[in-house]
Formats: C-alpha cells, structure tokens, sequence
C-alpha cells in the first residue's frame, strides 16, 4: 500500500518547487587545515575568547554555522483559536469556523485550492472528502476516514511556510524528542506523525486553524493576476468644468 504521503498531489507540488541543493563551489567548500588555524589566529589577534567548532570556525562568531538548527515560524493562530482573533480577518474567520463545523468538505476543498495550482483541485478534494466522511459515518458513525486523506495538507503548509512543528515544540517547551530534533530525516518523520495524530484527534480543528493560517499568508488563487481599473477623469478637463461653471 502506498504511504499517503507520498500520493498526495499537494506535497507533489511541494517536492517538485523546491530547489536542488547548491552544488559546493570554492567559496563554500569547507576551509582546509591552514586556513583553519590563520582564522584561529586572526581570531586570536582580535581577542576572541569564545567556544570553537570542530571545523576551526568561532561558534556565535559571524553569522550561524552550518548545521544549526534554522528557526521556525509561528502559527498565526493556535490550534483551538476557533473564532481567530478580532482584527482585519475577523469575519473570514468566523466564516471558517462556520465551515469547519457545518461543511468540513467545503474548507478542506479551499484549503486544497489556496496549496494547488492546477484546476480541479477544489472539487477533487471537496468530493473526496465529502465521500470518506460519508463512508465513515454510514460504518462506524464518525469520521474517522477523512483524516487519513487531509493530513498531508497540514504538512503542506508546514512546509511552505516554514512553520514549527509539535516535536519543535514541544522540544523547545518540555525538553523531549531533542535527540530526533538532531536529524532532519527523523524530524521531518516525527512531524508527519504528530500531523497525522492532530488530524486525527483535532480534525475540525486543524482545517480551521491551516485554513485561518492560508487566508493570512497567501492570496485565493481566484484574485491573483486580475486587473483592477479605476477611472479617473484627466485633471484639464476638470479644470475646464469648474472654470465654465464659475
């Protein structure tokens, strides 16, 4: 059986825009053994006391090293924020909550069609889910099918938007789960996981809170690329009208 993971077209897109690694050149390849100890004595001359790395540079010297873990953003909103927050967005997402609680199909299909680009996306994945919830509820009387089909969507916009996970985050509130933060294969795999499990438990509440994070951060596909006209009469000519008129 194939992972849903890997089938889902939305982290397809994802995989398919992000860019190759850069190959290593000779501004970047890594420093030989002379001109680690000239950066150790230069260093040394300017009366830099602080730790070092493995590789001769300065740790917290200069810029962050190669290897340190990039920071994340944060959510817009938390995970059971489920009326938003009262600013410009308010009404958009009352509207997701409304939707998130009456029609989850109709949210998700919106969420699918702000992370794809091709058409068909909203009705692709508005009906799909509209038939695992029905097929869920007729077998055991709760949805527990569609989960396994939106949970990509989560990573999707983890992804996109560089956000921080539940392992970071509870990494960084709690302490544990810091060995698997290390790795970034065994990271990115803890992740997936704990998106999988907030779809799960939290599934009404995790489309409202990536559906309030796309309004925020990305514009409906439907407004991008359309002109907008105004009209505006030339100033000569209203010089003229109130000349003649007085």
């Amino acid at each position: 059986m194939a992972n849903p993971e890997e089938s889902s077209p939305l982290l397809a897109e994802e995989k398919q825009t992000t860019p190759p690694p850069p190959q290593p050149t000779a501004a970047t390849a890594p420093p030989t053994v002379g001109e680690k100890k000239s950066v150790a004595a230069t260093e040394t001359e300017k009366g830099y006391n602080g730790e070092w790395t493995a590789d001769g540079v300065p740790l917290g010297h200069g810029g962050s090293v190669i290897g340190e873990p990039i920071s994340r953003n944060q959510w817009d909103s938390s995970l059971f924020s489920c009326l938003g927050r009262n600013d410009e967005f308010c009404s958009s997402d009352l509207e997701v909550c409304l939707l998130g609680s009456v029609a989850p199909c109709v949210l998700y299909g919106s969420n699918a069609e702000r992370l794809g680009s091709s058409d068909g996306v909203f009705a692709n994945h508005c009906l799909t889910y509209a038939g695992l919830y029905m097929l869920g509820n007729s077998l055991v009387g709760s949805n527990w099918l569609a989960p396994w089909f939106s949970y990509p969507s989560r990573t999707a916009v983890r992804r996109r938007f560089n956000l921080e996970g539940t392992c970071e985050s509870l990494t960084k509130s709690c302490g544990c789960c810091g060995s698997i933060m290390e790795d970034e294969l065994q990271r990115e795999q803890c992740e997936s996981t704990c998106d999988f499990a907030t779809h799960f438990f939290c599934h009404y509440c995790a489309l409202c809170q990536e559906a309030r994070e796309l309004r925020r951060r990305s514009p409906h596909p439907g407004f991008n690329g359309r002109p907008v006209f105004v009209m505006m009469p030339p100033s000569e000519q209203m010089m003229g009208r109130s000349s003649g008129n007085a």
